[in-house]
């Protein structure tokens, strides 16, 4: 074999990067992955900027001791907290963050109003306000801070009753009648699309996320740095999770094999 065999680190503040991490067993199935959840201190985006890039840096640093050749910060608050730290220290490999799917929003926009549901941590920082700065002179963006959201998933559940409340009392409010795109800007939203689809009935309204684009930058950097592994290798999933409890692990691979991308 040739190539790289080193594995690529991926990590969330708990089990929602999951989402970038399928994709990116679906765009490069010849390369070897970590994923590390830390759902024993999730949320993130309720916590102080400085206590999000502590936890940040000790998964990275975990994953780093394990022997990456890239990481992967597939989780929307981190990113805004810490990449620009990340990226200073860890010189001698590519740093790939997330951000919310603003861009491809804006960009294809008919003219409607376009929500971007995140974490409050998300949507208060610097690197979202710059990011909505951008775009928001050629479309019309509302930033929906979905406190608890993310838990819901991290908690996962087969009863959807709490899912629709949830849309009802913070979704509700938001929706105008030109509403024309919902920006799913963490992690963990697209394993509720199902759901959040069949809430919005009949109406027109396009679901998108930032797990595709951030999976296709992986393989575009490792591309360019010469770390791509050798394409007649079988890749491996190993996922791991700060909680003691094994359930996170049964939640992962659950997600990990669920399809996301359902109508």
């Amino acid at each position: 074999m040739t190539g790289d065999l080193r594995p690529i680190g991926v990590m969330d503040s708990g089990v929602g990067g999951i989402s970038v991490l399928k994709k990116a067993v679906e765009i490069m199935p010849d390369e070897d992955f970590i994923y590390y959840g830390d759902s024993l201190n999730a949320p993130y985006g309720t916590k102080s900027i400085e206590e999000i890039k502590d936890l940040t840096f000790a998964v990275s640093e975990k994953l780093r001791a394990m022997g990456i050749k890239a990481l992967c910060v597939a989780c929307n608050t981190a990113t805004a907290a810490a990449i620009k730290d990340l990226r200073a220290k860890y010189t001698d490999m590519p740093v790939i963050g997330i951000e919310p799917a603003v861009k491809p929003a804006a960009l294809s926009t008919r003219g409607g109003t376009i929500i971007v549901m995140a974490t409050p941590m998300t949507i208060k920082q610097n690197k979202f306000n710059e990011l909505l700065k951008i775009y928001d002179k050629d479309a019309k963006i509302i930033p929906l801070p979905c406190d608890g959201l993310m838990e819901m998933v991290e908690n996962w559940s087969d009863d959807k009753a709490p899912l629709m409340e949830y849309f009802d009392e913070h979704l509700k409010p938001a929706l105008q009648d030109d509403t024309e795109t919902i920006v799913l800007g963490c992690t963990h939203y697209p394993f509720i699309k199902k759901e959040l689809r069949e809430y919005l009935g009949d109406r027109d309204i396009a679901l998108i996320d930032g797990a595709e684009g951030t999976a296709r930058q992986i393989r575009r950097r490792l591309e360019e740095e010469g770390l791509l592994g050798d394409p007649d290798h079988e890749g491996k999933v190993t996922i791991l999770n700060s909680s003691d409890d094994p359930k996170m692990i049964a939640i992962s691979q659950k997600l990990l094999d669920m399809e996301i991308d359902r109508p």
